[in-house]
């Protein structure tokens, strides 16, 4: 895939423009275009829609227009001859509420589609069936890789589709790690093959049943690991892409690995380039997902490792330096490792309501998976005499429904059932609540693991500053 411009934001009218600016938050990168007779503020101004898109087009560059799909299909129709060239192109309704990419599946348009679409807390329309199943592109494969004859790759997607198996043949993590249905022990030797060949080696005769890539000079030595590989813990915070810090982006964006909890992969989705491999595993696997990511370092690679909220506080760098520490292989000794902070839960569901964690606080997990409920329960006394504010997270799971109600029970011995609390669950996701209530009327029902709780201390006071707007904080002065 070659490089491409940056992507053009084209409106046609100021209604756009507040989208547009949404859209390069998401793509700092991108140059709105605004048409001269109806807009004020654009980056660059033009005379005509059409000769623009056209000039756009030719030259390569994304074009993102915030217009009707049918504007964009019938101006660009007839230069529409070779799709292995066609730079991507995607509509956006005017209110920000639907991402559509049109063209340019070969150069990216998902992934284009996909931050977008984050930036705007809406879904991308992707449709592309193999893609989709697949979680991968076969006919645009990551920098490092050529594929030889493009000609098979439609029949041979057909018959993937039809439910027929793979056999790879050769090093490609990034078809390893898809979902593409490869041969397993024991089953039949397929009829579709894919096979990996070095530069310089000699190619097999393509065919309509096997795909074959070429890996570039130095894939090899990527792959099996020489060199000194980087290893980082990222943060993506709760959820909302505008809590995503610049620095996680880069490494994100940088990365030859994610590795992570599925969920927490697919939220930081947006920002994968197509060469970037994911390795997705369940929640309760972290010293796993540890020893992956230390060993793809130690093999030369370049690893995120992607955790929610902020990455030292329940989350995977204590399991990746827990491992280190642990079984100390010596490949894992010359890994650059750097975390790199996020905004954790307590601090966006704080953030919601003013400043209940204005003074001294405690947080707690109330699950018992790695620590015994009695150690929990002498904490929880310990910050209620103490009189802590508390965060809690991992409240309640389906497994387990009473913790939250004993915490309640313990609190009550120090607290007065008036003491205020907020429930925040799905801090900047789809379905975000924030709900302010009083700790005698915190039940099980209330939350989830999705959901953080904040218990105030006894100086804790709601401040009802208008009509609607209620604020919760806790005074810096006892």
């Amino acid at each position: 895939m070659k490089p491409l411009n940056p992507p053009a934001i084209v409106i046609l009218g100021q209604g756009s423009m507040a989208v547009a600016r949404q859209i390069q938050t998401a793509l700092p990168e991108a140059v709105i275009y605004g048409l001269a007779s109806r807009t004020q503020g654009a980056d660059v101004v033009y005379e005509n829609f059409g000769d623009r898109l056209r000039e756009l087009f030719r030259g390569g560059t994304p074009i993102v227009g915030i217009c009707a799909a049918g504007i964009l299909i019938r101006t660009l129709a007839p230069l529409l001859v070779n799709k292995w060239q066609e730079p991507p192109v995607l509509a956006i309704a005017e209110d920000g509420s639907a991402v559509v990419p049109l063209l340019g599946g070969l150069q990216g348009v998902n992934d284009l589609a996909r931050r977008i679409a984050a930036g705007l807390q809406v879904s991308a329309a992707i449709t592309t069936t193999g893609e989709l199943r697949f979680q991968t592109t076969l006919l645009s494969p990551p920098r490092g890789y050529r594929l030889i004859n493009p000609d098979d790759a439609k029949g041979f997607i057909a018959d993937l589709l039809a439910g027929a198996k793979v056999q790879l043949i050769g090093n490609a993590p990034w078809l390893r790690e898809s979902r593409l249905p490869l041969v397993q022990e024991g089953d039949e030797v397929p009829p579709l093959t894919i096979q990996i060949v070095a530069e310089t080696a000699a190619q097999p005769t393509p065919g309509p049943d096997c795909l074959v890539y070429v890996g570039e000079e130095g894939t090899g030595d990527r792959e099996q690991g020489t060199g000194n590989g980087k290893l980082a813990i990222v943060g993506t915070g709760p959820g909302a892409a505008a809590w995503l810090s610049p620095e996680v982006k880069e490494i994100l964006q940088s990365a030859t690995d994610w590795v992570g909890y599925q969920t927490y992969l697919d939220l930081a989705e947006p920002w994968r380039q197509p060469q970037t491999v994911r390795h997705q595993s369940d929640n309760r696997v972290e010293l796993d997902r540890a020893r992956t990511a230390l060993d793809l370092a130690a093999m030369g690679r370049t690893v995120a490792v992607v955790s929610s909220g902020d990455p030292g506080i329940y989350a995977m760098a204590a399991a990746v330096f827990e491992l280190l520490e642990r079984e100390a292989k010596p490949g894992w000794s010359p890994i650059e490792i750097q975390v790199c902070p996020g905004i954790s839960a307590m601090q966006a569901a704080a953030a919601q309501v003013g400043a209940p964690l204005g003074h001294d606080f405690a947080v707690i997990s109330l699950s018992d998976i790695l620590k015994p409920w009695e150690a929990i329960a002498s904490r929880i006394a310990a910050a209620g005499q103490a009189d802590l504010a508390i965060a809690f997270y991992n409240p309640v799971s389906q497994q387990r429904t009473w913790q939250l109600e004993k915490a309640k029970e313990i609190l009550l011995q120090w607290r007065s059932p008036q003491t205020p609390i907020v429930l925040a669950r799905n801090l900047g996701r789809p379905g975000q609540r924030v709900t302010v209530k009083e700790l005698g009327e915190l039940a099980i029902a209330d939350a989830d693991m999705r959901t953080v709780i904040l218990i105030g201390s006894s100086k804790t006071r709601t401040l009802q500053q208008r009509e609607g707007v209620q604020w919760v904080y806790t005074p810096r002065h006892y």
